[in-house]
């Protein structure tokens, strides 16, 4: 069973949504910090924040032990070659939790926001799904981010694009920091060369000194200023008003 998402409500006219997704073995509550400090700078007042809670459930690298994750992990750190992190990637796993997204996504639209103002994004393990379901969702978004993180099923992603692939264009921002001893930056960067391969148009890869598998202020800077540019080549308006 999966716990209902933490939400920071717009300030003003609902026009946008972020969802925020959490890594492994934490919760939503753990990122609303982010969501505290644009309020306090006075940003994004017309967005609400999502933030999900992933399922308790065993976690193989906790040994079997249940924790909240959006998908079992069977090994974890730098050690691990790229093709035993392919290899032993949880699928079923995976897919379920790509449901869960995009059904937050249609609740959001639901609401009348237009997908083109949604933006999706989250942190390792939050941040490897986020650009899973974005890349693979069938709708355009808004943006997606993700950070600390990882692409997912690398080697078939093409099986599980949609045919009138609506995200090609859509901006995608990777942040990962130097010194991260549980995801490599070396994984980072790689994953941000093959969504450049596999022919999407607009991918920004940051990286960050002296950051381990954590965010920095200056990261979070860098997002505000991706979300902020992705909302804006969107414009404002609900799903009633935009069509």
């Amino acid at each position: 069973m999966i716990r209902d998402p933490y939400i920071v409500p717009a300030l003003t006219k609902h026009t946008a949504t972020v969802i925020m997704a959490h890594g492994l073995g934490d919760t939503g509550a753990g990122w609303v910090s982010l969501a505290q400090t644009w309020r306090r700078r006075g940003k994004f007042n017309e967005v609400a924040f999502v933030f999900p809670n992933a399922p308790e459930i065993p976690i193989t690298v906790n040994f079997g032990s249940p924790m909240p994750g959006w998908y079992d992990i069977s090994k974890l750190g730098g050690n691990m070659t790229l093709e035993e992190a392919i290899k032993t990637q949880d699928e079923p796993g995976i897919l379920r939790s790509r449901e869960y997204f995009d059904s937050l996504i249609k609740k959001e639209m639901n609401n009348g926001i237009k997908p083109s103002r949604i933006i999706l994004g989250g942190f390792s393990q939050g941040g490897a799904m986020s650009v899973f379901a974005g890349l693979t969702h069938k709708e355009k978004l808004g943006g997606v981010f993700g950070l600390s993180c990882y692409m997912l099923l690398s080697d078939r992603i093409k099986n599980y694009l949609p045919e009138e692939w609506a995200n090609k264009k859509t901006p995608f921002f990777l942040a990962h920091g130097l010194e991260d001893a549980v995801v490599p930056f070396a994984s980072g960067k790689a994953s941000a060369a093959k969504l450049k391969e596999l022919g999407l148009e607009n991918v920004s890869f940051n990286e960050y000194e002296n950051l381990g598998h954590s965010a920095t202020p200056e990261e979070v800077d860098d997002l505000e200023n991706f979300i902020e540019k992705a909302l804006a080549a969107q414009g404002e308006g609900n799903v009633s008003a935009g069509l």
